[in-house]
């Protein structure tokens, strides 16, 4: 009987799941930094639409293991706006119901708590209420770590997004803090058997803090716009790092790929792009 930690969990990507075996390996916290636009939010959109679609389907395939639960954490975000911008975003009944198929978690009214924000931007419960949830609260990275722990083994997991938290945790004991929580993540994540995408936008932190965070990660992967030769911008990917994924892309020059996003497909691989 094959060993369920060797299995994979889809991307639920077809362009791409191929190249990775079948998906990415359990227990991978893989960090997804992007520039504005150039497809680390899409990765992230497309992968939890098709692997809820897989869920409805199922798999033939042993290599392969679906995840139980597909969660999506934001700190400032409604999840019915981002329910909005999937259905503005793709066509189709890809995202039929996804507010049903995806256990979204909104930690938007700790954040905010100790902000400038005008209470009625981000909550509609009363004074009391409030009152209450101030007097038992505690920080973002522990409550962000408390919500981690409600997911089942094998979950697709999505953070959105660690610049949200890494900006606002400015001092040494706050910085300390969130990488302490990353640190266990990635140690936890193995034992949870899950696949936990973090996003984090491009050119937000300094050098240091993004190495400190991305050596927290299982997996690095950045998304760029390049200058292509018809003078026009194109998205491409590259796997800066990639537990356990890494040699065998290294081994077929498979580190860099070109990227499209269309209404109907979502994100795609359109074109693998060798690295000589």
């Amino acid at each position: 009987m094959q060993d369920e930690r060797a299995k994979r969990i889809p991307t639920g990507i077809e362009s791409l799941d191929p190249v990775l075996a079948g998906g990415v390996p359990k227990g991978s916290v893989i960090l997804l930094v992007g520039e504005p636009g150039a497809g680390n939010r899409e990765f992230v959109y497309s992968s939890i639409l098709f692997s809820s679609k897989l869920k409805e389907k199922g798999v033939e395939n042993q290599k392969v293991s679906l995840p139980e639960e597909i969660a999506y954490t934001t700190f400032t975000r409604l999840s019915s706006s981002i329910a909005e911008e999937l259905e503005l975003s793709f066509k189709g009944d890809i995202t039929k119901d996804i507010e049903n198929k995806v256990n979204f978690i909104d930690l938007s009214e700790i954040y905010f708590e100790l902000s400038a924000v005008p209470t009625g931007w981000y909550s509609s419960t009363s004074v009391i209420e409030r009152f209450q949830k101030k007097s038992d609260s505690v920080g973002i990275v522990s409550k962000l770590a408390e919500s981690l722990q409600n997911h089942p083994k094998n979950s697709m997991i999505v953070i959105d997004s660690i610049t949200d938290i890494a900006t606002e945790n400015t001092t040494a004991s706050e910085w300390k803090d969130l990488i302490g929580l990353l640190r266990g993540l990635q140690r936890v994540s193995k034992k949870w058997e899950s696949v936990i995408y973090i996003l984090l936008s491009d050119g937000i932190l300094s050098d240091s803090r993004l190495i400190e965070i991305a050596d927290c990660c299982d997996a690095m992967i950045t998304f760029r716009w390049e200058e292509s030769s018809a003078r026009k911008r194109q998205r491409v990917m590259y796997f800066e790092k990639f537990r356990g994924v890494m040699p065998h892309l290294e081994e077929k020059d498979l580190v860099k790929f070109a990227v499209r996003i269309t209404p109907e497909s979502g994100f795609e691989v359109s074109n693998i792009r060798v690295v000589i």
